[in-house]
């Protein structure tokens, strides 16, 4: 059995994770979706609303485990028995990380694969950050995530209020 796994902040996960995570599961035994909660960036949501938000996403998808780690990528790899790490490629830009990545995770762990899919072109614009910007302006995001991900930037938003200095304003707004 070959297990997969697709690592990730997913805050919040967009329609381009949905869709790697999608085509990577027809490519593996099982697909586990590790939700990093031990980033070096700020978030929006909490570790426990993020698992909730990408265990909603996959709920009937049997092949497809959702789980919390911290640490390593390929720490928590080896932990689940996992062979392949997963990354999803958006625009040429993003090879550059990915590859300086894949290349540190392959010395880490040389026994533990990298594959790179690329994201189907309507998605090739989508990041976390820039759905939590369009959110955060009003934006129609019903496009860029499922409902339940947009209700709950929606709530979270309104929560904070108008003068939330979470998501940093940038172009979005011009």
């Amino acid at each position: 059995m070959v297990r997969a796994f697709f690592p990730g902040t997913f805050d919040p996960i967009h329609l381009g994770h949905i869709n790697i995570v999608m085509r990577a599961s027809r490519l593996f035994d099982e697909l586990v979706v590790g939700v990093y909660n031990r980033p070096l960036k700020n978030l929006l949501f909490t570790p426990e609303e993020r698992l909730a938000l990408v265990r909603t996403a996959f709920q009937d998808i049997p092949k497809i485990r959702i789980i919390g780690y911290a640490g390593l990528t390929v720490e928590a790899c080896r932990a689940i028995d996992a062979q392949v790490i997963v990354r999803g490629l958006r625009v040429f830009s993003d090879f550059e990380y990915e590859f300086r990545m894949a290349l540190a995770n392959h010395r880490l762990g040389p026994d533990i694969e990298v594959i790179a899919l690329i994201t189907d072109e309507e998605h090739t614009f989508l990041s976390s950050t820039t759905v939590r910007e369009i959110a955060s302006l009003g934006g129609d995001i019903s496009s860029m995530v499922p409902r339940h991900v947009a209700d709950a930037l929606h709530n979270r938003f309104h929560e904070l209020g108008e003068g939330q200095t979470v998501v940093p304003q940038s172009s979005m707004r011009d």
